[in-house]
């Protein structure tokens, strides 16, 4: 590849077919001079479970389809199916592509462990059936689920999501803050979540999968590790992520 973009590395998004929020996110969130391509992760039923199941099958497709480019990383951005086909599953499939691949829920997962965050509310724009399997995910790896919150409206089909702001998120993570958690976890990558996070001046760290996905993609972009120091600074109202968002997406900021 070219190195006039791209010259600290090439990192893949894979996203849900219709996730009009992943590249917006994830193009804050990478360091300047880390270029993303994106291949689409499909499914054509209508069924939002059977979808989410088809978009990890497809994975090895969406591979495919980058052809002869080779990125350094891959970013599985579909927390989704990660709860309905389990880390084990994930960590078999990864291993057989070509490249090295974090998915979402993993990196939420690294996020916790280096918080030592074991008591968490989750912010959930789920169907109630895709919510629960979301809390047992998380109670699988030994977190105690304190609190769930879900935006208001019908969220029976997972596509419903694309239509949520931050402002949606950050009402929800406020109404969390009596939850005495460790850490406020905004699931999913479909509902905008850089603006809430910059705009909730919580007192515990509000995580969510397209931040942490972009914490574990510039640890290794740069050959470091995903640390506390390293967290603590991408958390920070100072990190720099902060101010290519205001630059990128003022109107993200403008939910307070």
């Amino acid at each position: 590849m070219s190195k006039d973009y791209g010259a600290a590395g090439l990192v893949a998004l894979f996203p849900p077919q219709a996730n009009t929020t992943v590249e917006a996110e994830l193009g804050v969130l990478l360091e300047p001079d880390v270029s993303p391509v994106v291949s689409r992760l499909t499914c054509y039923d209508d069924d939002s479970r059977t979808r989410l199941v088809g978009y990890f099958n497809n994975l090895g497709a969406a591979v495919r389809a980058l052809d002869t480019a080779r990125p350094a990383l891959g970013l599985f951005a579909c927390t989704g199916s990660t709860y309905l086909v389990g880390l084990t599953e994930e960590d078999r499939a990864f291993a057989e592509l070509a490249f090295p691949v974090v998915s979402a829920a993993r990196a939420v997962l690294t996020a916790l462990d280096t918080l030592h965050a074991r008591r968490i509310a989750l912010v959930s724009p789920y169907p109630a059936w895709l919510t629960d399997a979301c809390v047992a995910f998380w109670r699988s790896q030994d977190r105690e689920i304190l609190a769930v919150r879900s935006p208001a409206g019908d969220r029976t089909d997972t596509r419903r999501i694309y239509a949520l702001g931050a402002r949606d998120a950050l009402k929800e993570v406020r109404a969390l803050e009596s939850a005495a958690a460790d850490a406020v976890v905004i699931s999913g990558t479909g509902m905008p979540s850089l603006g809430a996070i910059a705009c909730a001046r919580s007192s515990v760290p509000v995580l969510s999968s397209s931040l942490c996905l972009g914490w574990v993609a510039r640890q290794r972009m740069v050959g470091a590790a995903c640390d506390a120091n390293s967290l603590e600074a991408w958390l920070a109202p100072t990190s720099a992520w902060r101010a290519r968002l205001a630059a990128r997406f003022p109107h993200a900021l403008e939910i307070d």
